[in-house]
């Protein structure tokens, strides 16, 4: 049962697609007690949610921010990342799920303040809270689901491997990628373009030194089983004669400062312009601006930068300048020095911006801050609607940086700019649930990590987890060491974990379909899925995904193995050196011997593989053998 209470919301976020009248009841499980909604915590009480949000699965004892945050330093003490979703379980002596359909910042303190009280904090009084009870863990996440909307699938070739890093600069650097994989007998399917591709960083633009012949290359790669996936930023360059700017300036497409002129921020382009995605004919101008694109042979996208992140705004700059000039002559102390060297870092992403420029919605003109979080969403819904015009006979692929839920009707998203740290891939197994909850199913972390300088250890561990999550690509950042699979003297380990991945996308994506079309997890905490189990409610390192297969991915240096918790009887299956064996193993705890390049995973019943593949479209879903008893057994 779902019961909606409305204060006044502001704006239509487009989050809920089935409208519910409001509940004539009162408010159930919270008090509110100016503007601030709390309920009391049992001993025992666990809670989910929150996205993609940092810390364990289960989210007590911190507090966290919901305002979309580009923030390359992932550590523990922060409080936001890059996407706002807002929807949470306690599972406690009460159960029961809540979304609090907010836009802008939003404050959860989950048991950080008093360990026993959990308190949302919205800046305004304004917003719709959705109450859901329901039998079980799984049975919650399903109505919130079916409240918001079928999530996004993908093109089959999205289950692919992807190669991705800012600074391959040409042609050349993307063909030799596709070579050295083709020689390694690696599989690939994607290859991402980063801003190297474009003309001085300026959207639906290509860099025509680099790529003299870009139509001609897309279409090289295709023939090879390769898809070419180019980024595109929210900002677009102040330049006239830039056809984009010009058209956004002339027809009012960007978003205002309060005399209602263009808001210029520094962005990768320098000086720049924010489109309006909350006005709907900018929304559509910008998402028609894809087909420059696709009109060469492109398929997929990811959208970044989107938050929106802003180095600078222009006004700010200026302050800047004038503020540091008046150091010069001067003899620094401690205290002057540190505040000369902050003038300039403390520029990024300043909520005096966020507060400085407005958009023209449906419903009026509204100070970004009080809409922050739709951004990326909207820009991902822009591309949406405008790519399934221009493409109605083939799906593209579209992820995106920032998001908020609603975003995940029209494309997947990446968890952002994560480092080449032990810690980010448990960190990145223990956000998948949480963004399954809020239906994002098309997710993954940068592999290997995007900053940072990735060993060989790491990269096949973060690999063998990888194998699971529905976007597998291996990103990393420009003058950081190279983390490719072929970059390291042994390739062979690498082609067996992603030929694996192949192996199993039947499976793997059948599991992803069932998740989308009946509103459920792809991947899940063993507590949702042994609810009366105690031991299964302690695991913060193991998952579910669809519903017979649980992964335990190790995820510390110089680890041989590791301890897993088996719920009930189940075949334990592993991959070492690209053979494939199974043996039983009854519920309980097991030490088990997982040797740097083995992958193991564990199901309840046979499990469906492919044939090998060098990528999507030479996969044989038809043809497939089982594994799970002692021997794999022909397909009957």
């Amino acid at each position: 049962m779902i019961r909606k209470f409305s204060y006044s919301p502001m704006i239509d976020t487009g989050a809920v697609v089935k409208k519910l009248p409001v509940s004539d009841t009162p408010l159930p499980y919270f008090t509110l007690t100016d503007g601030v909604f709390s309920v009391r915590l049992s001993d025992d009480a666990c809670v989910y949610g929150l996205g993609e949000s940092i810390r364990g699965i289960n989210k007590r004892g911190w507090i966290y921010e919901s305002w979309c945050s580009d923030d390359p330093l992932h550590t523990e003490e922060k409080r936001s990342l890059y996407g706002a979703h807002n929807f949470l379980i306690v599972d406690g002596d009460d159960r029961f799920g809540v979304f609090f359909d907010y836009p802008a910042r939003l404050v959860f303190d989950i048991g950080y303040t008093d360990p026993d009280v959990l308190t949302v904090a919205p800046e305004k009084l304004a917003l719709d809270v959705y109450v859901i009870d329901g039998d079980t863990l799984k049975d919650i996440v399903r109505q919130f689901r079916a409240l918001i909307g079928k999530s996004y699938i993908p093109p089959l070739f999205a289950f692919g491997y992807g190669q991705s890093r800012w600074g391959y600069v040409n042609a050349s650097d993307i063909a030799a990628v596709a070579d050295t994989h083709e020689s390694a007998g690696i599989p690939l399917d994607m290859i991402y373009l980063d801003i190297d591709y474009l003309d001085n960083f300026k959207d639906f633009t290509v860099n025509r030194d680099r790529y003299p012949d870009f139509e001609g290359f897309v279409r090289d790669m295709r023939a090879r089983g390769i898809h070419l996936i180019p980024i595109i930023d929210a900002a677009v360059k102040r330049e006239e004669g830039y056809s984009v700017y010009d058209e956004g300036h002339k027809n009012g497409y960007f978003c205002k400062d309060e005399n209602g002129e263009d808001f210029v921020v520094g962005v990768w382009p320098g000086m720049s312009c924010l489109p309006d995605f909350l006005n709907p004919e900018a929304s559509k101008w910008f998402g028609d601006k894809y087909k420059v694109l696709t009109d060469m042979g492109i398929d997929g996208f990811w959208n970044d930068m989107n938050e929106p992140a802003l180095f600078y705004s222009e006004k700010a700059l200026n302050a800047a300048f004038e503020k540091i000039g008046s150091f010069e002559g001067k003899t620094l102390d401690a205290l002057s020095f540190f505040a000369a060297r902050d003038v300039f870092t403390r520029l990024s992403n300043a909520r005096e911006d966020y507060d400085s420029f407005y958009h023209n919605a449906p419903e009026g003109r509204f100070r970004h801050s009080d809409v922050h979080n739709l951004y990326g969403y909207k820009m991902t819904e822009s591309a949406s609607n405008s790519l399934k015009e221009l493409c109605p006979d083939s799906p593209t692929l579209l992820f995106s940086r920032a998001s908020y839920i609603g975003a995940h009707r029209f494309g997947g998203i990446w968890t952002g700019d994560n480092h080449s740290w032990w810690g980010h891939i448990l960190q990145s197994l223990q956000q998948m649930p949480g963004l399954n909850m809020c239906g994002f199913l098309y997710t993954g972390s940068d592999i290997g990590g995007f900053n940072g300088n990735c060993t060989r250890d790491l990269l096949i561990r973060w690999l063998s987890f990888a194998v699971f999550t529905p976007l597998m690509r291996n990103h990393s950042a420009i003058m950081t060491r190279g983390q490719e699979a072929t970059a390291f003297d042994d390739t062979e380990v690498f082609r067996h974990i992603v030929t694996l991945r192949y192996r199993l996308i039947p499976y793997l994506y059948n599991a992803f379909l069932n998740a989308a079309e009946n509103n459920e997890m792809y991947f899940r905490p063993l507590s949702f899925d042994y609810e009366s189990d105690p031991a299964a409610r302690e695991i913060d390192d193991q998952l579910m995904v669809g519903d017979r297969l649980m992964i335990a991915p190790v995820y510390k240096q110089n680890a041989s193995g590791r301890y897993v918790y088996v719920p009930e009887s189940m075949n334990l299956i592993r991959m070492h050196d690209g053979s494939i064996t199974a043996e039983p193993i009854n519920k309980g705890r097991h030490y088990i011997s997982v040797p740097l390049g083995d992958v193991v995973f564990f199901t309840k019943s046979p499990l469906p593989l492919a044939e090998p593949a060098g990528n999507t479209a030479e996969l044989d879903m038809n043809h497939l053998t089982y594994v799970g008893e002692k021997l794999l057994t022909p397909n009957s």
